[in-house]
């Protein structure tokens, strides 16, 4: 699981890897990379359903899909294209 993203120095505004850790082990790792592409998925717990009878735990509302990873290039203050 990524945590967070790491910024090149030499280079304002790149990208130079990410630092996270194993989720079954708990080892940590730094990764370092010519690009990274952060694959977000969905943002379904952003906007709520208006109907009572949808929501939370549907296929389209799963509970993992809060739009976390969003944040990792926000808090970089990486370009999200």
């Amino acid at each position: 699981m990524v945590t967070h993203l790491l910024m090149d120095k030499m280079r304002p505004n790149r990208v130079a890897g990410a630092v996270g850790f194993n989720v079954r082990d708990g080892n940590f790792y730094v990764f370092r990379a010519k690009a990274v592409i952060v694959s977000a998925g969905g943002a379904s717990h952003i906007f709520k359903p208006r109907s009572v009878g949808e929501g939370m735990g549907r296929t389209w509302y799963a509970p993992w899909s809060s739009a976390s990873a969003y944040a990792l290039p926000i808090q970089v203050g990486a370009k999200m294209t």
